[in-house]
């Protein structure tokens, strides 16, 4: 029994490794081409920089001085963490009132949430562009609106997943003590929604700062982000500067790993706990 436990762990591991370097590969590719020269990237993509292809930090410098680099940071920095904020935040007070206050309304709403996550982008684009143009929403705020809008349907559904396994006697013990319905949610509630909260951060983080189809519909090259900055190292008849995107491409991954490695032990248990919960 041990040897055949022993063999399948082996299967197991092999294949997860296999797995890692498979997701891992694009990811070499990008930082060993971001060290090589523009000429050299296409015709040897998958071998590593030496000799005359390696040109040190030159793509680095290049890339951050053609793209506005900082700037573009601080948009997509601005975006991100107040879009993380405002979804972590407003969403799970609605997931709390959907999921405590029983009624037609609260289901109608949870469930015409659950719907927005099956819609998708491209049908609602052109309006949703001409609506944030009306609304003065051409702006990085206004973008950030538009995200707590988009995301609100799977945060909803991870947060009402999870407080329905939080136990309703807590709340009434505190409500006893003379906590208001704030209060609650603020002092015990909130506290409790820890790691869907990280959870739901991970998620949101990453597809606000790796968007590009939403900032350049509604801002343009107004506030460039970062996956806008990057598209303006193409020059005139097709010619790009390979080697100074792969450079910035390096630049923008940084941010987002930190900060999934720092938080990725909340992930598994969130989303297990959001989606299954209840």
């Amino acid at each position: 029994m041990e040897r055949r436990n022993t063999a399948s762990n082996r299967v197991v591991f092999l294949a997860l490794f296999i797995l890692a370097a498979l997701f891992l590969a694009p990811v070499l590719v990008v930082l060993m081409n971001s060290f090589k020269g523009r000429f050299y990237i296409s015709e040897t993509a998958f071998l590593p920089p030496t000799g005359s292809m390696f040109v040190g930090l030159d793509n680095y410098f290049n890339g951050v001085d053609k793209t506005a680099f900082f700037n573009a940071f601080g948009y997509s920095l601005y975006i991100t963490v107040f879009a993380v904020l405002l979804i972590c935040l407003f969403n799970s007070m609605a997931a709390w009132y959907i999921t405590r206050i029983k009624s037609t309304y609260s289901s109608a709403l949870y469930y015409l949430l659950i719907f927005s996550m099956i819609v998708p982008f491209q049908m609602v684009m052109f309006t949703m562009s001409k609506m944030a143009d009306m609304l003065h929403l051409d702006t990085p705020t206004g973008v950030v609106v538009l995200y707590v809008g988009f995301g609100a349907g799977l945060s909803v559904f991870m947060f009402s997943g999870f407080i329905k396994s939080v136990p309703i006697d807590i709340e009434e013990a505190a409500m006893i003590d003379g906590c208001n319905p704030i209060q609650v949610f603020f002092r015990v509630v909130f506290p409790i929604l820890q790691p869907v909260v990280i959870t739901v951060a991970i998620l949101i983080a990453m597809w606000t700062w790796n968007d590009y189809l939403l900032p350049y519909l509604v801002i343009g090259q107004k506030y460039r982000t970062i996956p806008i900055a990057v598209q303006y190292l193409r020059g005139g008849y097709g010619s790009k500067d390979m080697g100074a995107m792969m450079a910035v491409l390096v630049l923008s991954m940084i941010p987002v790993i930190v900060f999934y490695l720092s938080c990725q032990k909340y992930i598994i248990r969130g989303v297990v706990a959001g989606a299954v919960k209840g």
